[in-house]
């Protein structure tokens, strides 16, 4: 008798997922993965022609079970519209992987209303509206996967970050709150944390500061947006399945040296 094959476990065929900011580096490589085991995946992207060029790549990757969606984030009900969209187009969302967000980096005393209102509609407000359009009806059907990105600024706020770093520990909160309530009806809700990653977002600060950022991180290395994708895919499966409310780092160990 052949014993049972555990990678089974990670498989998605059947399921339908949106991961937001998809287009590229970290949302692109979640979404790509998620592709490769099965997932229908719906890849968004905020609109504009040089993301949605970046999107359909991201979508002819993936192939015939891969759609892309556009939505501007700071427009009023693009989140909403999004969410509808996506499920017309699927049927359902199983899998909710909250990825798109914005940093602006401003000194406490520079913090001004236009940039603060930018990042709580982009940010905080599109994360809200995706979560009451989707999360209440995977608990219906008895089954679902929410998987927020959220950042070691969580813990480790940078001083210009005062906006964005409040955030990101707002949004684990929130993964927390959800999962004590979803839990028990077939949802999983966690917080998947990177660290430093190689991306454009991070870029002048690695040109900068590289060799200094690489000492604080006990791998030794810069991470890659593909170092989360194993996570990912295990929070996004039934190889998860008993684990939810968690913050997990994928940081080269950096949260320990903290």
């Amino acid at each position: 008798m052949a014993l049972p094959n555990p990678l089974e476990k990670f498989r998605l065929d059947g399921r339908t997922a949106l991961v937001t900011g998809a287009r590229r580096e970290i949302g692109r490589a979640i979404a790509e993965a998620l592709g490769a085991v099965g997932a229908r995946v719906a890849v968004h992207h905020a609109g504009t022609a040089a993301e949605a060029r970046d999107a359909a790549e991201v979508v002819a990757r993936i192939g015939g079970g891969a759609q892309a969606f556009g939505a501007d984030f700071s427009q009023t009900g693009a989140a909403e519209t999004l969410a509808a969209e996506v499920t017309a187009a699927f049927g359902q969302v199983d899998i909710l992987v909250l990825n798109a967000s914005i940093e602006i980096l401003q000194p406490v005393g520079a913090i001004d209303r236009a940039a603060y209102d930018q990042q709580m509609d982009i940010n905080v407000w599109s994360t809200l509206a995706l979560l009451q359009a989707l999360v209440p009806a995977m608990g219906a059907r008895g089954w679902g996967r929410v998987v927020t990105i959220g950042s070691v600024q969580q813990i480790s706020p940078a001083a210009e970050m005062l906006v964005y770093a409040g955030y990101k520990a707002l949004q684990h909160n929130w993964a927390i709150n959800l999962a004590r309530q979803f839990t028990g009806q077939g949802v999983t809700v966690n917080n998947l944390a990177p660290g430093i990653i190689s991306t454009a977002r991070n870029a002048e600060q690695i040109a900068a500061r590289g060799e200094q950022m690489r000492a604080r991180v006990p791998a030794g290395r810069i991470g890659r947006p593909d170092d989360l994708v194993g996570a990912a895919l295990l929070l996004c499966s039934e190889a998860g399945s008993y684990i939810s409310g968690a913050n997990l780092y994928v940081d080269g160990g950096r949260a320990v040296n903290l």
